[in-house]
């Protein structure tokens, strides 16, 4: 069986660390692939060079050379990754990241806590659902 990778795209590094951490911290020992931007998140996943596919998309809106809205736009264009599990993860507290995220078709949106704890236990749930409960479209 393959293991269930997860692509995290997240420029912050701090943002990176944490989430890192929380993963670690709820012993989810999956393979985690970070990008760094979002056009380094659509060469992984659509690019002439296009890794395995990954369980999940860990994706944070604000991104420099592609934002996230657009990476999650051209994921669902692509008959590869249209049914790709993507959840937004961002600190955006604006209602028009949320409403387009989901008119954009993301599976989750989940903002960002700021306290660690709250933040762990987020991202466990978050491992719980995509990476076990879960069950992904064929490719």
């Amino acid at each position: 069986m393959e293991a269930k990778v997860i692509l995290l795209v997240e420029d912050n590094p701090n943002d990176e660390l944490l989430t890192l951490r929380a993963l670690k911290k709820n012993n989810i020992k999956n393979e985690v692939v970070v990008a760094h931007d979002g056009a380094e998140a659509l060469d992984y996943l659509i690019g002439p060079n296009a890794a395995a596919m990954p369980q999940v998309v860990l994706l944070d809106l604000k991104l420099p050379k592609v934002d996230g809205l657009e990476v999650l736009r051209r994921i669902r264009a692509e008959e590869r990754t249209k049914r790709l599990p993507v959840v937004i993860l961002t600190s955006s507290n604006e209602d028009k990241d949320l409403v387009t995220s989901y008119d954009l078709r993301a599976n989750s949106y989940i903002r960002k806590p700021v306290d660690f704890d709250q933040f762990t236990e987020a991202v466990r749930t978050l491992g719980l659902y995509w990476l076990v409960l879960n069950e992904a479209a064929p490719a």
